[in-house]
């Protein structure tokens, strides 16, 4: 009885065995179904939470890199100087007759008449020189005159009884011949001691030093008992100095660019920090024709009338040159400028994203600004504070415009 129990319940279980086999044989297709997506599932949730972030700050840091990579940039138009312009440059004032006093003799200072500041004539004295050797070199000379002057008054009478002898044969005419020549010789002893004597007189009326032109004695380089050297070589000593302040020269060097500009005829005005707020008008008579290769600048001559004499000679003063400009000019300020190895160039920006290196030609230099006199129209975007690196063509992003550039005074147009 046990046994086929026993039996009978393993042939149960062997069927309830069967019986769940077939169950999953049934059931294996919608299983495996929801396993595969339960594995999606988890593999989207480990992308989504590991691999996404991680490709997705990638491609965020590449983007700020480019983004970052192209340069941010502020802009400003040029500024166009008027066609007029008034040039300011520095002068020198001079006067329009200046004269060194020189000595033509050798001596002694005796005696001087005028000091500086003193208004002389024309032949006024000024100073007198002792000179003891010319003094008696001309009592010399005069006395060589007299000896000769009487040997050919003798010989004269000898010539003159001589010719009258040979008439009656009572002498050579070997022996008129020769007195006729010593009369001879004799004149021309006396024509050189007389020219001698002159020379010597001339010299001792050297004497005593006049002014050779109206005028303000200047400068006294000299006092009684110094040494008196004659002429102007280095071993003399200039006397004294006059000059005429009536009218003044103020002589002004004109930079290159603008020499084609200046021609005889314009106006100037000077202005000197003594006298503020005043300008005294002049006019440019003449240039030198020729650029100074030491300085590249145009040497010019500016008249100015002075009959009050409160300009001083000598003075240093600014000279404001109304100069047409043949050509259309802009203002810059310095932090624009590229100096790079091809030559100066500044950046403009193109359609609004692109940079332009634009080669130009500066004019006058104003310090914080330059003038530019070639290389730009005035619709031109150009960069403040370009990068070194910024090359033809480099994309950029614009900022904010700035302000214009304001030109002073003396740059505007008039």
């Amino acid at each position: 009885m046990k046994s086929d129990e026993q039996e009978m319940e393993q042939q149960s279980t062997i069927a309830v065995a069967e019986h769940n086999r077939t169950a999953d044989k049934r059931g294996n297709p919608k299983r495996r179904w929801w396993i595969a997506v339960l594995a999606f599932a988890i593999v989207a949730g480990a992308f989504a939470s590991g691999i996404l972030p991680r490709v997705t700050a990638r491609s965020t840091l590449r983007r700020e890199t480019d983004q970052l990579a192209i340069p941010t940039v502020n802009v400003i138009r040029p500024k166009q100087i008027a066609p007029s312009q008034e040039l300011v440059l520095p002068a020198n004032v001079q006067p329009y007759i200046n004269s060194p006093i020189y000595a033509r003799t050798n001596g002694y200072l005796k005696r001087w008449y005028v000091d500086i500041g003193a208004r002389v004539k024309k032949g006024q004295l000024l100073a007198e020189i002792e000179t003891p050797e010319i003094d008696q070199q001309l009592l010399q000379a005069r006395a060589n005159l007299a000896t000769a002057q009487a040997n050919l008054k003798l010989s004269q009478t000898t010539a003159i009884r001589y010719q009258d002898l040979l008439k009656s044969d009572s002498v050579s005419q070997q022996e008129t011949d020769n007195a006729v020549g010593s009369f001879n010789a004799n004149q021309a002893i006396v024509q050189a001691d007389e020219a001698n004597v002159k020379r010597l007189e001339a010299l001792q009326s050297f004497e005593k030093v006049y002014a050779p032109i109206d005028g303000i004695v200047t400068a006294r380089n000299t006092d009684i008992g110094a040494l008196i050297t004659a002429g102007s070589s280095g071993n003399s000593t200039e006397l004294f100095r006059i000059a005429q302040p009536g009218k003044l020269r103020v002589y002004v060097s004109v930079p290159q660019a603008y020499s084609q500009a200046a021609k005889p005829g314009l106006t100037g005005e000077l202005t000197l920090s003594e006298f503020p707020g005043r300008r005294f008008t002049g006019k440019l008579v003449r240039t030198a024709d020729a650029i100074d290769p030491a300085t590249r600048t145009l040497l010019t001559e500016i008249d100015v009338d002075n009959p009050t004499g409160n300009l001083l000679s000598g003075a240093y003063a600014e000279v404001h040159l109304k100069l047409p400009s043949p050509q259309t000019s802009f203002i810059l300020p310095v932090n624009t400028l590229l100096f790079r190895a091809e030559g100066l160039r500044v950046a403009a920006v193109e359609n609004q994203q692109h940079a332009a290196l634009k080669q130009i030609t500066m004019g006058r230099d104003f310090g914080s600004e330059v003038e530019v006199v070639a290389g730009l129209d005035g619709n031109q975007s150009i960069i403040v504070d370009p990068p070194d690196s910024i090359v033809d063509g480099q994309t950029v992003r614009l900022a904010r415009a700035q302000n214009q550039p304001q030109p002073s005074r003396e740059m505007r147009g008039q």
